[in-house]
């Protein structure tokens, strides 16, 4: 590949942390499910199976080791389909989505000052910039998501060091924001 983000790995390569996989399976919540009696039915019936392109967020040594059996991940969106459900929303916000602000928005995204998002670099060959959201996290069986992978065939982008150690911190950094209202008092 012409950019040293990414490398082009073969669908029988082992999975590991930074692993783009496209129409993946997941399991999700509906959102149209009221919820009212909180009862174990309703959660069953909550549930929705789709497909979206993911990133592998769990650790490269947990997947290699077989130290996990499901696999987290996280939705990984094309540049341009992030601008088009960006654009739609603003329209409905009665907002004026223009390039200047979409612009500003991928600058605050790549700097790190919007903890829920991270920028990744286009992968080249044409490909477009991607947006990983840390707010939709799923988990996938291992095994499953290997099968798939290999039952598939396609090839797919794995993200390289050190860039895939900087997604990861972004991930860390978005799960461990702390504010406490009040500090530890009265310590013995």
């Amino acid at each position: 590949m012409s950019n040293s983000w990414f490398e082009q790995v073969s669908a029988d390569q082992f999975v590991t942390q930074g692993d783009i996989i496209c129409d993946c399976p997941v399991m999700g919540w509906k959102s149209d499910v009221s919820f009212d009696s909180a009862s174990f039915e309703e959660l069953q019936a909550g549930r929705d199976a789709f497909k979206c392109d993911v990133i592998v967020m769990t650790q490269a040594c947990d997947l290699e080791n077989r130290k996990v059996e499901s696999v987290i991940l996280c939705p990984c969106t094309l540049l341009s389909e992030f601008r088009s459900d960006w654009e739609f929303t603003e329209k409905t916000r009665k907002q004026n989505p223009s390039d200047k602000a979409f612009h500003k928005l991928c600058e605050r995204i790549a700097s790190g000052a919007m903890w829920n998002l991270t920028l990744l670099n286009h992968s080249g060959s044409g490909n477009d910039h991607r947006v990983v959201d840390f707010q939709e996290v799923y988990t996938i069986p291992r095994r499953f998501l290997e099968q798939f992978i290999v039952a598939r065939g396609n090839p797919r982008i794995r993200l390289l060091p050190p860039y895939r150690e900087h997604l990861s911190q972004s991930f860390a950094r978005f799960f461990m924001r702390v504010g406490l209202p009040v500090g530890i008092t009265d310590l013995p």
